[in-house]
């Protein structure tokens, strides 16, 4: 992996990249453990004269608890290539499952101390700012609450990690 500078995000379409090839989003803890999960709502933009993005994980998720020890997460994508790898990691749980045993992606360690995968094509290593959780009472379109939470029993709102972008990584 190769470090970049922040604009290769220019060539990129965060459309595209979260919603359609998704990301996978890594947390380290001090001991070294990690987890990842799939995830495909975010974005990318410019907050705070900072470039960040912003990643919604659901706290009963095993990711969420890993997201809260550590300091920093990176967000890594793959390609089509990896789609199968990408949907285990989204369909099972690190807490039943070694996925990188399961998927063959290669961890590797960032300067930084976060965990990507050899195989990321583009990687942002990302330092955590803000976090907030969704309270039901804030939809203003009731229909988005009542759409992806009232049908799912056991699921809980989301919540919402805005990271500063610090480091970027191509392969």
């Amino acid at each position: 992996m190769i470090k970049t500078d922040i604009s290769v995000l220019a060539k990129e379409n965060a459309f595209d990249l979260i919603g359609k090839e998704w990301m996978l989003v890594t947390a380290t803890r001090q001991d070294e453990t990690f987890n990842t999960m799939t995830a495909s709502w975010g974005g990318i933009g410019w907050l705070w004269n900072k470039p960040v993005a912003f990643v919604f994980i659901r706290p009963e998720r095993f990711t969420h608890d890993f997201i809260e020890d550590a300091d920093r997460l990176t967000l890594s994508f793959y390609g089509e290539d990896y789609r199968k790898a990408l949907q285990l990691c989204g369909s099972k749980s690190g807490r039943d499952t070694d996925k990188v045993a399961a998927t063959g992606l290669t961890p590797v360690r960032l300067e930084t101390g976060a965990t990507t995968f050899g195989e990321s094509r583009l990687t942002l290593d990302c330092r955590k700012l803000f976090k907030s959780s969704m309270q039901a009472s804030h939809f203003i379109d009731r229909s988005v609450l009542e759409r992806w939470y009232n049908d799912q029993p056991g699921g809980s709102l989301h919540d919402i990690y805005v990271v500063e972008i610090e480091e970027v990584y191509v392969r």
